[in-house]
């Protein structure tokens, strides 16, 4: 099987490979220079895959099982590519108790994927998340960067579509 550009790691790409090096190169010495350089890989990039881990722990001198383990544990770190909208359902006690596994399986049911995966026009992503700090407002659902409380099964549908048509007019 053939890789697509899309497909390939970024350090296979000579702009990506140079956003990274430049990254490496402008945090690396700084305190807390692993957080800082894998923030903004996120940033910049969008994800951060095992062979950038690798190559990260390689430049700033670090074991590669700190990097993965920094990676693995937030979750505000991905690696692999998100889509163009993040729908992030929080499942902390007073969301899931409010009702987010229902937001979750009517997302399922007009996406048709699951939580982790990105429709395959690349558009939406789903997530699930621990707490959004939000419970007031139980259940919660984050577009993108905007919070959506007390949400209901039959308007969260809406949401979905909205965002689909908005990007099909642009």
């Amino acid at each position: 099987m053939t890789s697509t550009p899309m497909q390939l790691d970024p350090l296979e790409n000579p702009k990506m490979r140079e956003v990274i090096d430049n990254t490496i190169s402008e945090f690396g010495d700084q305190n807390g220079a692993l957080m800082v350089v894998l923030n903004h890989l996120q940033e910049r990039v969008g994800f951060i895959t095992k062979p950038m881990q690798a190559y990260v722990a390689e430049k700033l001198g670090v074991p590669v099982s700190k990097v993965h383990g920094v990676v693995s544990f937030y979750s505000f770190f991905t690696t692999e590519p998100r889509g163009k909208h993040v729908v992030k359902f929080c499942i902390g006690t007073a969301c899931y108790v409010g009702g987010a596994s229902q937001l979750i399986d009517k997302a399922k049911q007009v996406l048709a994927i699951e939580p982790g995966q990105t429709t395959p026009d690349g558009l939406i992503t789903l997530e699930v998340c621990r707490c959004v700090g939000a419970c007031s407002q139980a259940p919660v659902v984050v577009v993108d960067e905007a919070n959506h409380g007390r949400v209901k099964p039959s308007q969260f549908g809406k949401v979905l579509t909205d965002i689909q048509k908005s990007e099909a007019a642009v």
